[in-house]
C-alpha cells in the first residue's frame, strides 16, 4: 500500500535528483566556459569534465540520502527540507574539493565547481517544491492517502484531528478511534468511535490501514502496552501521541541512561552561549541598516504625529521581558495625552477616542512600532521573538494559561512566529502562546528569516490594530 507507493516515489525523486545534478553540472561548465572565460590556455576538455559526474552523481545521492531527503515526510517544512539541501551541498563541495587536491589535478576549474553547487542548490530547492506542490494539490483532492485508525479518546486524539482537518494536503485519512471509555458512534470534529481497543486485532487482519496512532490518557498504560504489542505483532507502523503534549517539547530533548529514555520538559536552542551570540549580532546588524533605510519613513512619522497633536513624540510604556525583567518599550505616540492611571485601565478597542486620526493610521501599518529599533539596539528586544506584554497582563495570564511565563525565557520581539500567523491585537492569548513556545523550541537562524521575510509580506498591516 502506503509503503510500497512510497519506495517507488523515491525511485522517482532519485531519478529527478539525479537528472538535476547533470543539469546543474552542464550548465556550470557552460556557464564558466562559455561567459565568464573563452579559451583560457590549459582548459581541460569538455571529456574529463563531463567523466567526473560517474563519481558525482553518487557521491551526491548517497549525500542526499544521509540527510534524509529521501525519507517520507508528509509534513516536512520547506525550511527543514532546503537545510539539507544546503548542508548535503555544501558536505559534496568540500568532498569535491578535496578529491581534487588528491589527484592533484590543478587545471580543473574550482570555480566551475563553485558555481555547480550554487545551481544544484538553486535547483533542487525548486524542483523539491515544484513536487512538493503537485503532491500536496493531489492529496488535498483524496488521491495517495494515508489510512489511520486513532487508539484512544484524549486532548492528544482531539490535537491530531484538527490538525489533520485543518491540513488535508497531509494527505491523512483517519478511518475512525477506538476507545473504552467513549459510546461507539460518538463523534469529534467528523470522526467516529468505531469501536474498542479490543478491536485492534481484527481490524488489523483486514490490512485496511497503513498507520496506527496511539493517543491513550495517561490512565492507560496496560492498555497501552496491549495495543503496542497487537500493533507490531501486525506489522503495521505505529506511533504514539502522548495526551501530555503541553507539558513536554514539540522537539524533545532526549538522554539514553543506559538504554533508559529520559525526555527533558523543556529545549530551548537560545540558552547556548553561541546561538545568543549570533541571534544578538544579528540584532545589532539589523537593527542598525534597519534604522538607516527606514529613517526618511521615522521622519515624516515623527514630524505627522507631533504636527498633528500635542504631546511628546515618544510614547514610552512598561513592558516585561528577557528573565521577567521590566523595560520601557518605545512607539511613536498614536493617543492623546492621559493620566498614567487611565491608560492602564485596559486594552484599546475598536473605535477608541483616545486614538488621534494619524494614530490610527501608524498603528494600522505598523509604523507607530519603528522606534522598538533602539530597543533592540539596547538589548532590551530582538528583532524577532515573542511580543512583550504589559506587567499587569503578565500577572494575569501567568497563572490563567499554561506555558506562559516560557516566553520570557528569550528576549521579546518586534515581530514573531505568533505575530505572523494572524495573532496580533484582539486575538486568542493561548494561540499567541502556543505559537511563542513552538518559535522558543525551534529557534534557528534561518527560522528567524523566514519570519522576518514573512512580516515584510503580511505583518505590516495589521487588521486587529484599533
Amino acid at each position: 500500500m502506503i509503503e510500497d507507493n512510497q519506495k517507488h516515489f523515491n525511485r522517482l525523486q532519485v531519478l529527478i535528483d539525479a537528472f538535476v545534478i547533470v543539469l546543474s553540472y552542464t550548465s556550470a561548465w557552460a556557464i564558466q566556459f562559455h561567459l565568464i572565460v573563452r579559451g583560457q590556455k590549459g582548459m581541460l576538455p569538455v571529456e574529463v569534465y563531463m567523466f567526473a559526474l560517474i563519481f558525482v552523481v553518487p557521491v551526491f545521492l548517497v549525500l542526499y540520502s544521509a540527510f534524509n531527503l529521501y525519507t517520507p515526510k508528509r509534513v516536512q517544512g520547506r525550511r527543514l527540507e532546503a537545510g539539507n539541501i544546503f548542508m548535503s551541498n555544501l558536505l559534496g563541495y568540500l568532498a569535491f574539493m578535496s578529491a581534487l587536491y588528491l589527484i592533484d589535478e590543478p587545471n580543473f576549474s574550482r570555480s566551475m565547481v563553485f558555481i555547480f553547487i550554487a545551481v544544484n542548490m538553486f535547483l533542487t530547492v525548486i524542483e523539491r517544491n515544484v513536487i512538493r506542490f503537485i503532491l500536496r494539490r493531489i492529496r488535498a483532492h483524496g488521491i495517495n492517502l494515508k489510512h489511520i485508525v486513532l487508539v484512544g479518546y484524549s486532548s492528544a486524539a482531539e490535537g491530531f484531528i484538527d490538525r489533520v482537518k485543518t491540513n488535508p494536503q497531509w494527505g491523512y485519512h483517519i478511518n475512525g478511534i477506538l476507545d473504552d471509555n467513549v459510546p461507539v458512534g460518538t463523534q469529534y470534529n467528523g470522526i467516529s468511535v468505531i469501536g474498542t481497543t479490543q478491536d485492534i486485532g481484527s481490524l488489523l487482519e483486514e490490512n485496511q490501514q497503513d498507520e496506527i496512532v496511539i493517543t491513550l490518557g495517561l490512565s492507560e498504560y496496560e492498555k497501552l502496552r496491549g495495543v503496542v504489542a497487537a500493533c507490531e505483532r501486525g506489522g503495521v507502523h505505529t506511533k504514539f501521541i502522548p495526551d501530555y503534549s503541553d507539558i513536554i517539547p514539540t522537539k524533545p530533548y532526549t538522554e539514553d541512561l543506559l538504554g533508559l529514555p529520559v525526555v527533558n520538559i523543556r529545549h530551548v536552542p537560545l540558552t547556548d552561549t553561541f546561538n545568543r551570540f549570533l541571534k544578538r549580532a544579528m540584532d545589532i546588524v539589523g537593527s542598525l541598516i534597519c534604522i538607516v533605510i527606514f529613517s526618511p519613513l521615522m521622519l515624516l512619522t515623527a514630524i505627522a504625529v507631533k504636527v498633528t497633536s500635542p504631546g511628546p513624540l515618544i510614547f514610552k510604556q512598561e513592558r516585561v521581558g528577557l528573565h521577567n525583567e521590566p523595560f520601557q518599550m518605545y512607539k511613536f505616540r498614536s493617543m492623546c495625552v492621559q493620566e498614567e492611571k487611565e491608560e492602564k485601565k485596559g486594552w484599546t478597542v475598536r473605535n477608541d477616542p483616545r486614538i488621534t486620526p494619524v494614530g490610527k493610521i501608524i498603528r494600522k501599518t505598523s509604523l507607530d512600532e519603528f522606534p522598538q529599533l533602539f530597543n533592540v539596539l539596547k538589548g532590551d528586544m530582538s528583532l524577532v521573538g515573542p511580543r512583550p506584554e504589559r506587567p499587569q497582563y503578565v500577572e494575569k495570564f501567568r497563572d490563567e494559561i499554561p506555558r506562559y511565563m516560557i516566553k520570557h525565557q528569550v528576549r521579546p520581539g518586534m515581530t514573531g512566529w505568533a505575530q505572523v500567523n494572524g495573532y496580533r491585537g484582539n486575538t486568542s492569548i493561548r494561540k499567541r502562546i502556543e505559537h511563542d513556545v513552538y518559535y522558543i523550541e525551534n529557534w534557528t537562524v534561518g527560522f528567524d528569516f523566514k519570519i522576518l521575510i514573512l512580516t515584510v509580506f503580511k505583518g505590516f498591516i495589521n487588521k486587529n490594530a484599533y
